[in-house]
């Protein structure tokens, strides 16, 4: 059986990929910041293990692997999903919301995938897959502490992919457009003329659900795609071609 163990997986894109690697006959390891959460994500997952972390401690992602090997003997998946986001005119971001960025969506991945190296080169099929966002790619404004992480990551994804395939380990990313999961609480006011805008701004004209991206993530991973490594996927319903043009216009 491959283990899997998921960054950010209580709720959203996280909590869907470990349901998705689940049914496809993964062990999975859930981490997140809060544990109920997660075990609400765990149930009925059958070989799953919760572990409740904050990820920006640099502490935490060699722990995390220590334990899900601990837990299950070996680590065959990672995927780096858990981010934070604040949106803002660039002026008035701070050095902390800076740091905090940083470490949870761009240091953490790193240092899991390095602390996962040596399991993963022992793994069968082995995989990375990071999540990033749509807005690694295009300029939208008040995200620019989010979208440098993401654009980071992207390179990030390359570059380990390059230097990873001499132990046959893969490494993707996908990047998703707007999902409907609770990050965007975070940082809406009004949630639902935010949505509107969001949607509007997507070719396919709707927001993005959890499983449409956690299908990509379980195919990312799997052993039917082990000639692909170093991409980054666009599941974003078309967003990154551009705002859709009022008809006639």
């Amino acid at each position: 059986m491959r283990v899997a163990l998921v960054t950010g997986a209580g709720t959203g894109i996280g909590a869907a990929a470990a349901r998705t690697l689940a049914e496809h006959g993964c062990a999975v390891a859930l981490v997140g910041r809060r544990e109920e959460k997660l075990r609400e994500a765990a149930d009925g997952l059958g070989h799953a293990l919760v572990l409740p972390a904050d990820l920006e401690d640099p502490a935490v992602p060699g722990a995390l692997v220590e334990q899900t090997l601990a837990r299950f003997d070996r680590l065959d998946v990672l995927v780096n999903n858990a981010a934070v986001i604040r949106n803002g005119p660039f002026e008035d971001f701070t050095l902390e919301e800076f740091d905090h960025h940083v470490a949870v969506n761009l240091r953490a991945p790193f240092l899991l995938t390095q602390a996962a190296l040596p399991a993963l080169r022992r793994g069968e099929a082995p995989a990375v897959v990071n999540v990033s966002s749509s807005v690694g790619s295009i300029v939208k404004p008040g995200t620019t502490l989010y979208s440098i992480t993401k654009a980071g990551l992207e390179y990030l994804t390359r570059a380990n992919a390059y230097e990873l395939a001499q132990w046959g380990i893969r490494v993707n990313a996908i990047a998703p457009g707007p999902v409907d999961t609770p990050i965007h609480a975070t940082y809406l006011d009004d949630l639902e003329a935010g949505y509107r805008d969001l949607a509007r701004r997507i070719p396919l004209g709707r927001m993005g659900e959890p499983v449409d991206v956690a299908a990509w993530i379980w195919w990312l991973s799997s052993p039917d795609t082990a000639w692909t490594t170093g991409n980054v996927v666009h599941v974003d319903g078309g967003q990154v071609l551009g705002i859709p043009e009022a008809a006639g216009g």
